[in-house]
């Protein structure tokens, strides 16, 4: 066995997570891009063409037939362009299965689309063992976090906010709007630019985005 399968597997026995995607077969390549998608726009991950949810092994029949149809939309459904790495792995000596290696993206964020003649997509993110969808302030964070840090601006809702963060672990927009008294749009702005300032770090969430101090 060799150094790539034994690694496989031992992934695989963690079961999913921030990290790990099982999918039964690439027949619906569509629902499995987002998977590709997030964890270019997180911190990577591995995709297993060939697992069940439960980790079982139930390999491929025909792993190249699978191979082709998966690469061929995420070449053609996902933009910018993800680079990843693809190989068949025999873990067992009747079950093939394959494995797609994500690494973090330099080019966030990247989009999904249904169809190559569509004309926007959408943007997912990995939270624990889920790829959801991006919200604006993760999109616009993701677009912005190559550059320069911004400095952090220690004004009076500055303050009131970190006042709040002594008997809190994190706050949503929508509770950071009701605290500040900020419209919805200057209350998600001051959010987002105390992320890229490096004051704040955001846990997206399908419920709303958690932000808390940075560590």
């Amino acid at each position: 066995m060799n150094e790539q399968v034994k690694e496989a597997l031992k992934l695989i026995r963690g079961g999913e997570g921030q990290f790990v995607e099982f999918k039964r077969k690439a027949n619906h390549p569509e629902k499995i891009i987002r998977e590709v998608v997030a964890f270019a726009n997180s911190a990577g991950g591995h995709l297993y063409i060939g697992v069940d949810d439960n980790g079982t092994l139930a390999g491929l029949k025909y792993p190249e037939d699978e191979e082709y149809v998966l690469t061929k939309a995420i070449n053609e459904l996902c933009r910018p362009a993800i680079l990843f790495s693809v190989e068949v792995l025999q873990v067992r000596e009747d079950v093939e299965i394959l494995h797609y290696h994500i690494p973090e993206s330099v080019h966030k964020p990247h989009f999904a689309f249904l169809e190559k003649k569509h004309r926007y997509g959408k943007a997912f993110v990995r939270s624990d063992d889920q790829s959801i969808q991006a919200s604006y302030e993760v999109r616009q964070i993701l677009k912005r976090s190559k550059r320069a840090h911004q400095p952090i601006e220690f004004e009076e809702r500055t303050r009131q906010l970190f006042k709040y963060f002594e008997n809190h672990s994190g706050i949503t927009l929508a509770e950071y709007t009701q605290l500040s008294g900020l419209n919805k749009k200057l209350a998600s702005n001051k959010l987002i630019h105390l992320a890229l300032s490096g004051a704040l770090k955001i846990e997206p969430k399908n419920g709303g985005d958690i932000f808390m101090p940075a560590e």
